[in-house]
């Protein structure tokens, strides 16, 4: 992995699972008054680590390691850069988690306005304070690149 790479890696792995996680918002609010919908969200931290933890070993992998082995979900890989197929949303490792119920609700339904929105607007909020930070970091790139 280069250096510009590894630079901007991290931002770039918050970005996706910030990005991934507000889907799942977005989906809560979306199924707020459908019968027996159970909210769902991530562990942030937990996908985080995966993430990372996949995207640095992906740099170390050789390609064609693993030729033709199977893989946990059951599928054949011909290739070790092949997906594994074991149906984690590309969340880095991390399943999304259903939420603890605090208000139960007379149709089954899981989903808690207040939070959901609440939710909604953090990771939005911090989903742009990546945006400013990796801004930020190819702004001093740029600068130091141009010799100001």
């Amino acid at each position: 992995m280069n250096k510009l790479d590894a630079a901007l890696n991290f931002h770039q792995t918050a970005l996706r699972v910030r990005n991934q996680r507000q889907e799942l918002l977005a989906s809560n609010i979306a199924n707020a008054d459908t019968p027996h919908y159970k909210a769902r969200d991530l562990d942030f931290k937990a996908a985080m680590q995966s993430a990372l933890q996949q995207s640095g070993s992906a740099g170390t992998r050789s390609a064609g390691n693993s030729a033709g082995s199977a893989s946990a979900g059951g599928l054949q890989q011909t290739n070790s850069m092949h997906l594994s197929g074991s149906g984690n949303s590309g969340l880095g490792g991390s399943d999304p988690l259903f939420r603890s119920v605090l208000q139960s609700s007379v149709d089954g339904n899981t989903v808690d306005m207040d939070v959901e929105r609440n939710a909604y607007v953090d990771n939005g909020i911090r989903y742009e304070a990546s945006l400013t930070m990796i801004s930020g970091q190819i702004k001093k790139m740029l600068s130091a690149i141009s010799g100001q």
